[in-house]
């Protein structure tokens, strides 16, 4: 059998030509294989109405090997020439032939030097459409920490607006006057706190002494 690959033919037919040559080489061996077995069984019928005939079955079985022998030797030599003639006359596709389906390499063929270019090219395309999306990612997150903020300040705003609101109801009119009276008062809550926190130490001591 051919150790040619023939893949483009391969390609064209859907099956390998050395695949091909193998099934028929083991088709025609089947048929004289069966063939034997036929002419076998006829000679031995033939003999078995011969009156005082010696020859036996067994002898007629190596008969029959032996001229099976003598037909696949000469066999496999026929198939041998029929095989290299099929593969090389239709079987075989010539070099100056391309499929259809390889009729886009005809007509944009590149140098090996030009295919690495376009590489090249193509991987710069990719690392710049990373760098790109990472930015986006990036333009994004700011994006959501900057409403996040934002929605921070619009609590603020209102908690000023509901100070004023407030300020107002009590008949204190001015902003600046009602910050300033509620940062004495804090001051002051905090120093009563410190006082009673203090006392409880103090009273926490003399307790322990006791």
């Amino acid at each position: 059998m051919s150790v040619n690959p023939m893949a483009y033919e391969a390609q064209f037919f859907g099956f390998t030509p050395q695949t091909c040559m193998l099934r028929v080489y083991i088709a025609f061996q089947d048929y004289l294989f069966e063939v034997m077995l036929v002419v076998e069984s006829v000679i031995l019928k033939k003999l078995d109405g011969v009156p005082g005939c010696k020859i036996s079955p067994s002898q007629i079985r190596k008969s029959t090997e032996k001229f099976l022998l003598f037909m696949k030797d000469h066999f496999d030599k026929l198939f041998s020439k029929m095989e290299e003639m099929l593969l090389q006359l239709v079987l075989n596709i010539p070099e100056n032939v391309l499929l259809p389906e390889d009729k886009a390499h005809e007509e944009y063929s590149y140098s090996k030097e030009q295919f690495q270019a376009l590489q090249d090219e193509t991987y710069q395309l990719q690392e710049q459409y990373r760098a790109e999306v990472s930015a986006g990612q990036a333009l994004r997150a700011e994006l959501e920490e900057q409403k996040a903020v934002q929605a921070e300040l619009e609590k603020i705003l209102q908690w000023f607006d509901g100070l004023e609101n407030s300020c107002r109801e009590h008949g204190t009119g001015n902003f600046k006057e009602s910050l300033v009276f509620l940062t004495q008062n804090s001051k002051k809550l905090q120093e009563v706190l410190k006082d009673v926190e203090e006392k409880s130490k103090k009273i926490k001591k003399h307790d322990q002494l006791l």
